[in-house]
């Protein structure tokens, strides 16, 4: 049902204008972008710490109440018309991918405060209490680990997660999350800093980041699933150095092209899988030999690669993820190599709950827009909650582009009519 005003004694101020406040947050965002134009907010770090700050400042010209809950993600509240019962979440995160897109995260956290500062601006009160959480680390880039800000509400974070590194610094996550107000001593021991009773639904707006939106011609989308992974930040294969003119082949043990056989033996099961009917996309996004010992003259004997392995189905993550390790052991004994793999890390699908998905459709035909379900293979903290128990949503917004670059390509008429379906489901949440 389409969200009016109810009786109040408060009458509403002057129009509210969504587009100019999103115009207003988005530009400031903006601000220390790269010389290519991207942005780059540090996860629990600089950026991403100015960038909630500016989200707060907002919230509180708007009269919005602010706060930060133990994991350091920041909190925007309006009170509902029954506050004794589970509150209704939205939001995303603020961080970025080095030199990334504007839009991405962002987009969810701006339309959560459009929407907050609209039902104030109008006198609407909700029936229920609207918490919008700008959430901290949803991004992997930084840490290795994705998630983190609504992971550590729901007791998901262990030591092993707290001591990984930082890109480029080598500052551990733990220290990080400190650093910026975390309370890491309650993370640590599994803590859960939010009850996932008192969570009524949580609903994520986000940019697209793929291109099938802009194919189809579809300003806005219901989300069905997100795909879970499996991740390894650095495999390294070992082999033995040589002189580049003075071993043959037969007596190589060269670690390049160890990697690159395995790669194009995962890339053969991953077609075999797809064509099996399979949900399933495999990246090697990071590769390469020891820059202080390579050389155009020397047979390389270490080569580092990343591998993530996503999909919708748990079942296809682990066979495929059993498929790689078998190649390996193949590949070791051809090329008499080694494998030797990091911590692996695993993130779960998430399936948003089928009332929501119902429910946002049904407002998506009331309001014009369109009403088809997409399902999303990059991962959102919306999958996080929903694995909590928390009934969760997705709108997808139009993105040309794609994302994690700085061409991400969001027009504003695309983002106020996912803000405004947004608007609609918090503001009438039974």
């Amino acid at each position: 049902m389409i969200l009016r005003r109810q009786g109040s004694a408060r009458e509403p101020a002057a129009r509210f204008d969504g587009r100019a406040l999103a115009t207003q947050l988005f530009d400031g965002l903006r601000v220390g972008c790269t010389p290519a134009g991207g942005v780059t907010r540090e996860s629990y770090g600089p950026g991403e710490q100015a960038a909630m700050k500016l989200i707060e400042a907002a919230a509180a010209t708007h009269g919005l109440a602010t706060a930060w809950d133990a994991a350091a993600n920041l909190v925007i509240t309006l009170e509902g018309r029954y506050p004794s019962r589970p509150f209704v979440a939205c939001g995303s995160h603020l961080d970025s991918v080095p030199d990334g897109g504007n839009f991405d995260g962002a987009a969810g956290v701006v339309a959560g405060l459009v929407c907050l500062a609209r039902m104030r601006a109008e006198a609407i009160v909700p029936t229920r209490t609207i918490k919008l959480m700008a959430l901290r680390g949803e991004e992997s880039a930084w840490f290795g680990k994705s998630y983190v800000g609504s992971s550590a509400l729901f007791g998901k974070l262990n030591e092993g997660d707290l001591a990984l590194r930082r890109r480029g610094s080598g500052e551990r996550l733990g220290e990080a999350m400190h650093a910026h107000g975390a309370d890491v001593r309650r993370i640590t021991r599994g803590e859960q800093l939010l009850d996932p009773k008192s969570v009524g639904a949580y609903l994520e707006l986000h940019i697209e980041q793929g291109p099938v939106m802009v194919t189809q011609g579809l300003a806005t989308a219901v989300v069905g699933s997100i795909r879970g992974n499996i991740r390894h930040n650095a495999v390294l294969c070992i082999g033995e150095a040589g002189h580049s003119g003075a071993v043959p082949r037969a007596l190589r043990r060269d670690a390049l092209l160890a990697t690159a056989d395995l790669i194009m033996r995962l890339d053969a099961r991953w077609k075999s899988m797809l064509d099996d009917g399979h949900d399933l996309v495999v990246t090697a996004g990071k590769i390469g030999t020891d820059p202080d010992k390579h050389a155009i003259t020397r047979i390389p004997e270490e080569v580092s690669f990343s591998i993530d392995i996503r999909s919708e189905s748990t079942a296809t993550l682990e066979a495929f993820y059993g498929a790689m390790r078998a190649e390996c052991d193949v590949v070791s004994a051809e090329r008499r190599v080694e494998f030797r793999f990091d911590r692996r890390i695993d993130t779960m699908p998430g399936h948003m709950d089928d009332g929501w998905i119902e429910r946002l459709v049904t407002l998506s035909k009331e309001l014009g827009l369109p009403s088809e379900i997409l399902h999303s293979g990059a991962g959102h903290d919306a999958a996080v909650f929903a694995n909590a128990g928390v009934p969760s949503a997705m709108i997808f917004i139009r993105n040309d582009h794609g994302s994690h670059n700085p061409k991400e390509a969001m027009e504003i008429d695309d983002f106020m009519k996912g803000t405004e379906l947004l608007y609609h489901a918090l503001g009438d949440t039974p």
